[in-house]
């Protein structure tokens, strides 16, 4: 069986993606969690984890002796190995967009990604107000989010980005938690693909156990140290 190594729910969003592509679609897989102790050289994860991926990361996905690790190498090795899944849309066209945007977010949103840390468990929204107030590289993340999903809503009538789930919305999962953790400002639109991603099982399953796990770490939130 397929294993795949995670972070913490709470925290770890690309370990998200891969694991609620899987979880959607149904492909059967073990579960392999890695406790983000801290990121340092010597820690017990990087020490567990070095020996698997040589960067030293998570998400890995294992088949047998083979281990892929970076989220878009694990998205290709599923969608070519599980085709019937349909984890990218069948058009040539349709497909290609789909994996830009992916690619998109894999490079980019930095400004959203370094002042919107994943979490979870929290609501932020006095932290989200100060932070779309001071920081004009959030506000211009937010807007190129809002006109890509809201271009790829109506073009494709919904109710994902590509029509039927695909790994787009997998990897686009993360921040439609962070724009709900920090109250970031969103039409409507572009809300309610928000709530219906967060409706997903997938997503949902991935939600209930990153609140099960109540695990803070403080340097993953050295913004709740501060008055």
């Amino acid at each position: 069986m397929l294993k795949l190594y995670v972070g913490n729910k709470n925290y770890s969003s690309w370990s998200m993606r891969p694991w609620v592509a899987m979880m959607q679609t149904g492909i059967a897989f073990e579960e392999v969690y890695v406790r983000f102790d801290s990121f340092s050289a010597d820690s017990q994860f990087k020490q567990r984890m070095n020996g698997i991926n040589p960067a030293g990361k998570v998400p890995v996905l294992q088949d047998g002796d083979l281990s892929i690790w970076d989220t878009l190498a694990i998205g290709e090795y599923l969608a070519e190995n599980f085709p019937e899944k349909n984890l990218w849309p069948a058009d040539k066209a349709t497909r290609a967009r789909a994996r830009s945007i992916c690619a998109e977010m894999h490079s980019g949103f930095s400004a959203l990604r370094s002042h919107c840390p994943m979490n979870i468990e929290a609501l932020l929204p006095n932290r989200g107000a100060l932070i779309w107030r001071d920081h004009a590289g959030v506000r211009a993340d937010v807007q190129r989010i809002v006109e890509m999903w809201s271009q790829l809503l109506q073009s494709h009538g919904g109710p994902m980005l590509f029509g039927a789930f695909t790994l787009a919305d997998a990897y686009y999962a993360p921040v439609v938690m962070r724009l709900h953790s920090y109250a970031l400002p969103v039409p409507v639109l572009i809300s309610e693909y928000m709530d219906r991603v967060q409706a997903l099982p997938g997503v949902k399953a991935w939600v209930q156990a990153a609140l099960a796990e109540k695990d803070f770490l403080a340097f993953e939130e050295p913004y709740r140290l501060q008055p």
